[in-house]
């Protein structure tokens, strides 16, 4: 049976609930923390690695753009 990464399970969720999960602010963040970090360790990308960094220390702001760019896109930023 195949393992599902935390990234490919997020882009999974029906947009609303992506939406809804980056909004609510300690839950948003959490969120960010647990798909930034998970793709860092997959991709080892030094971009991923600066957007994992930058959710650590700025948190919520990077949950807002987040769900502007998965309202549009359906997916976050580098992830």
């Amino acid at each position: 049976m195949a393992k599902k990464s935390i990234v490919g399970t997020f882009n999974g969720l029906p947009r609303i609930l992506q939406i809804i999960l980056l909004l609510i602010p300690v839950t948003g963040w959490i969120v960010e923390l647990l798909v930034r970090w998970s793709s860092f360790i997959q991709s080892k990308s030094i971009i991923t690695l600066i957007f994992a960094i930058g959710v650590t220390i700025f948190g919520w702001g990077f949950c807002i753009i987040d769900a502007i760019w998965c309202l549009l896109f359906k997916h976050l930023i580098f992830a």
